[in-house]
C-alpha cells in the first residue's frame, strides 16, 4: 500500500506545478471579474439611485416619519423617479 501511495506521488510530481499554475491564474482571474461585476453594478444602482429627484422637490420634508407629504409611499425609491407630482423648489431657505 505504501509503494503505491509512493508511486502516484512520484508519478503526479511533475505535472504539479503546470496544474498549481493553471488553477492560481484561474482563482486571480475569478476574483477579478468577480470585483469588476460588482463594482459595475454598483456604478449601475448609483446612476440609477441618482436620478430620484425627492431632495429637490418642494413636497419633501427630509424628515424620516414623512418624507413626502404628497407620495410619502415612494418617496426616495426608484418609483418616484417619474413622479407626477414633482415640483422643483423655487427658494430652498423656504423649504
Amino acid at each position: 500500500m505504501l509503494q503505491l501511495i509512493f508511486f502516484l506521488i512520484h508519478g503526479i510530481q511533475p505535472l504539479l506545478v503546470p496544474i498549481c499554475f493553471v488553477v492560481a491564474w484561474t482563482v486571480t482571474i475569478l476574483v477579478v471579474l468577480s470585483l469588476w461585476t460588482a463594482a459595475r453594478d454598483s456604478v449601475t444602482t448609483a446612476k440609477q439611485m441618482h436620478q430620484i429627484p425627492c431632495t429637490g422637490c418642494q413636497f419633501f420634508t427630509d424628515d424620516y416619519r414623512l418624507k413626502c407629504t404628497v407620495r410619502p409611499s415612494i418617496a426616495n425609491t426608484e418609483e418616484a423617479i417619474h413622479c407626477s407630482d414633482y415640483q422643483p423648489k423655487t427658494n430652498p431657505y423656504l423649504y
